[in-house]
C-alpha cells in the first residue's frame, strides 16, 4: 500500500530496502501549528542520520495533476529527434542549462576532473540524457527553451516554468524546518535562498539491456549532490541506491505520493558535517514485477505508474532488459552571493572547530559542475 497522510512509516526487515522516515509536510506549511517545531526536529534528525527522507503530504504546494503534466512534457521533450535536442545544447558547465545528451556528464565521486576522467576510463558512461532548467532572468545565461521549435515546445516551457517557481517555494518553507532544527530562527535563511539560484533537471535514462549491467555499467555513477537539498520525484521504475551508515547499499523504493528529499555537500559543509550529505547511484533496477515492455518514446510515464504481480517463473523471459526510468530532480542551492561558513552552534564546542574554509555558493557549485561535464 502507498503511504497516505494517515498511514504509518513502513518499516522491513531487509536490510537492502530502504527504511526512510517519512515526514510529512503538512505541519511544515504552518510555522504557528503546534506540530511544526516536532516535525522540523524530525525532519533535520532524517538529514543527519541516513541524509535521505521520503516527504509526504506535498500537494498544497505541488497537486498530482501538476506533476503529471511534467513527466509528460518530460516524456515528450526526450522523444524529440536527437538533432532538435543537440540545437538546445548546454554551453558549459557553469551555464548549468540545457540539453546534455548521454555520455557528456559523469556524476561521481571525484572532487576534480581527473578523478572524474578516471572513474570514466574505469566504469563507464553514464546511462543517461538530462535537460537543465535555472532560473529565469539571469543575465548572461539565457536559457535554450524548445519554444523555438513549435507550440509543444512552448506548452513545455510555460509547464516547467510553473513548477520551478512551485519547489522554490518548496525550498523555503524546507529550508525554515532545516533553520528550527538547528535551533536556529524560522527565517533564518529566506534571504540566503529566496533568489531561486536553483537547477530543474529533467531525467531519461534509456531503456537498457541486462547485459550491459552484468558489464559492470551502471545508469548513474555513485555520487553526492552539490548544492544544499535536493527534491527527486521519479516513477515507479526503482534503481535508486543509497549508501548505509555501516556500509553497502540500499534500494530507495519508489513510493506513491512521495518525494524523496536528501542534502548535499553544500549544505553538509554550511552545518560543519552535523547534517550528512549520502552517496547515491542509479543501477540496475529490480526485477520488475510486471512485463517488460520495449521503449516506445509516444508512450507517457507517470509519477504513479502501477504494476501487477506475476509469477517468479514468468520472470526471466520477460527482462531481457529494462523499459526507460525517468526522474525529475530539482537541486536547490543558496543564492549564489551567499558566503557558506559554517552555521552558529555547529562548530563552537566541537573538536577542531570549523572543519572547512569559508567559500562563495557560486564558487563552490561550479567547481563541482566543471568537474563532471564534458564540454560540447
Amino acid at each position: 500500500m502507498s503511504p497516505s497522510a494517515t498511514s504509518p512509516t513502513t518499516m522491513t526487515e531487509d536490510p537492502t530496502v530502504s527504511n526512510l522516515p517519512l515526514i510529512s509536510l503538512t505541519p511544515l506549511l504552518n510555522p504557528s501549528s503546534p506540530s511544526f517545531t516536532s516535525a522540523s526536529h524530525a525532519l533535520l534528525s532524517a538529514l543527519r542520520t541516513s541524509g535521505f527522507l521520503y516527504l509526504t503530504d506535498y500537494t498544497p504546494l505541488i497537486p498530482p495533476s501538476t506533476l503529471t503534466n511534467i513527466f509528460t512534457h518530460s516524456a515528450t521533450f526526450f522523444a524529440r529527434p536527437q538533432p532538435q535536442k543537440d540545437a538546445l545544447a548546454s554551453r558549459s558547465a557553469s551555464s548549468n542549462r540545457g540539453y546534455m545528451r548521454p555520455g557528456r556528464e559523469k556524476v561521481s565521486r571525484g572532487l576534480t576532473a581527473q578523478d572524474v576522467a578516471k572513474e570514466r576510463q574505469e566504469a563507464g558512461e553514464d546511462m543517461k540524457e538530462t535537460y537543465e532548467i535555472g532560473r529565469e532572468g539571469q543575465e548572461g545565461n539565457p536559457q535554450p527553451w524548445p519554444d523555438v521549435l513549435d507550440q509543444t515546445g512552448v506548452e513545455f516551457r510555460v509547464a516547467m516554468q510553473d513548477f520551478f517557481l512551485r519547489c522554490k517555494e518548496l525550498h523555503v518553507v524546507v529550508m525554515r524546518a532545516v533553520a528550527v532544527g538547528l535551533g536556529l530562527e524560522k527565517g533564518f535563511f529566506d534571504e540566503m535562498v529566496h533568489v531561486g539560484d536553483n537547477n530543474l533537471r529533467l531525467l531519461h535514462y534509456p531503456a537498457t539491456a541486462r547485459a550491459a549491467f552484468k558489464e559492470g555499467r551502471v545508469r548513474a555513477g555513485e555520487h553526492s549532490d552539490y548544492g544544499s537539498l535536493t527534491f527527486l520525484f521519479q516513477d515507479l521504475r526503482g534503481g535508486l541506491q543509497v549508501e548505509k551508515l555501516e556500509g553497502g547499499w540500499m534500494d530507495v523504493e519508489p513510493r506513491e505520493g512521495t518525494i524523496v528529499v536528501n542534502a548535499g555537500d553544500t549544505l553538509a559543509r554550511w552545518s560543519n558535517d552535523l547534517i550528512r550529505s549520502t552517496k547515491h547511484r542509479v543501477v540496475e533496477p529490480p526485477l520488475p514485477s510486471s512485463p517488460f515492455l520495449p521503449s516506445n518514446p509516444s508512450s507517457t510515464p507517470s509519477p504513479n505508474l502501477s504494476s501487477t504481480s506475476k509469477s517468479p517463473s514468468n520472470l526471466e523471459s520477460e527482462t531481457e532488459g529494462h523499459p526507460p526510468r525517468y526522474s525529475i530532480a530539482y537541486f536547490c542551492n543558496p543564492n549564489y552571493e551567499v558566503w557558506i561558513d559554517a552555521l552558529p552552534g555547529t562548530w563552537e564546542n566541537v573538536d577542531g572547530g570549523k572543519k572547512y574554509e569559508g567559500i562563495g555558493a557560486r564558487e563552490y557549485l561550479f567547481s563541482r559542475l566543471e568537474a563532471t561535464v564534458r564540454e560540447k
